[in-house]
């Protein structure tokens, strides 16, 4: 669809030059250069497509206030220079002025449709924004991590993610309405915290549908982070190149390192999924299997690290018994 249109944006650019150069009587040149206009229109529409709204705004402001600079400049230098100015004007003008357009494009992607709407409200631009997501507020981690001091600031919580919980919490489903419940509760003690600035906002964004791509879109409006532990939401906010806090990225992270070859004790707590395999958890619930540990269920043992696989779901520890691993060792040095 863009095509035609670009092409019939063409062809009347170049039609248009035809009928102009025929009043001239060089009716081949008006089309070589209508369709050169046209060319040059269709490349400067695709160009500023890309552009946000944020940075074409703040790329004018950064020009006028350019020009206005180079413009009040020139004052004091004609009581030395008198009227012989314009090199020094032009040169002014064009260095002043370029770099209030780069200066303005490039400081302006923080500014936003929504940021400017608050703006005439009087709530002013911000920065450092995070919206909350449904399953990070029902995860209730977000408290701790709050109260640890590693989060503060303002805190987005969109009107359809409130909805939402709402929703959740009259479920008829008591497993359902409990984690509603328990979501509003997480919420009443993030309002509580004196770090923590919770606004709720009432973008709707009613032609976006998913829940997920509505958040995205806000998080683009207000430049804004996301805090989520959902897999599915971290890697479509990515695409779209909205930053995301993790919260089960967060976890894995601050979990003990573990080195191959270092030997730890566990419970063996249930048979794996390969033949003969044994499985235990740390205490941060990371899985730990063990090779050859069928035996053992239900005792504790002595294991050494194998290898250890680290995934977004989390971190996996391959082990073996520890008397087989030096067992292994000592057939593998002869």
């Amino acid at each position: 669809m863009f095509i035609f249109s670009r092409i019939a944006f063409f062809l009347l650019f170049a039609l248009s030059g035809y009928f102009v150069g025929i009043q001239y009587d060089f009716a081949w040149y008006g089309i070589l250069t209508g369709s050169i206009f046209g060319l040059a229109a269709i490349a400067a529409e695709m160009k500023l497509k890309k552009i946000e709204l944020g940075s074409f705004i703040g790329g004018l402001l950064g020009l006028s206030f350019g020009l206005l600079f180079s413009y009040l400049l020139l004052f004091p230098l004609k009581l030395f220079l008198g009227e012989e100015t314009k090199i020094v004007s032009f040169a002014l003008m064009a260095v002043l002025g370029y770099g209030g357009l780069f200066f303005g494009f490039s400081r302006g992607k923080a500014i936003s449709f929504a940021g400017i709407v608050r703006l005439f409200r009087g709530q002013g631009l911000e920065e450092n924004l995070k919206i909350l997501d449904t399953s990070v507020i029902i995860d209730g981690r977000i408290v701790d991590v709050c109260e640890t001091g590693f989060l503060e600031g303002v805190f987005i919580l969109p009107q359809f993610i409130l909805q939402e919980l709402q929703h959740i919490a009259d479920a008829p489903d008591p497993m359902k309405r409990a984690r509603g419940r328990r979501g509003l509760d997480i919420l009443h003690k993030i309002q509580k915290m004196s770090r923590i600035t919770v606004r709720i906002v009432e973008e709707d964004l009613p032609k976006v549908k998913e829940v997920d791509a509505k958040l995205v879109v806000l998080a683009k409006l207000l430049h804004a982070k996301v805090i989520t532990n959902d897999f599915n939401l971290n890697k479509v906010a990515e695409l779209q190149g909205v930053p995301v806090l993790n919260i089960n990225e967060l976890a894995n992270s601050l979990k003990p390192v573990v080195l191959p070859g270092e030997t730890m004790k566990v419970f063996i707590l249930k048979e794996g999924k390969e033949y003969n395999q044994g499985v235990a958890y740390l205490d941060d619930g990371t899985m730990v299997v063990v090779e050859n540990a069928r035996r053992t269920i239900g005792k504790n043992a002595e294991v050494t690290v194998t290898s250890v696989l680290q995934t977004t779901a989390g971190r996996m520890i391959f082990s073996k018994l520890k008397e087989e691993y030096e067992r292994d060792e000592l057939k593998a040095a002869k």
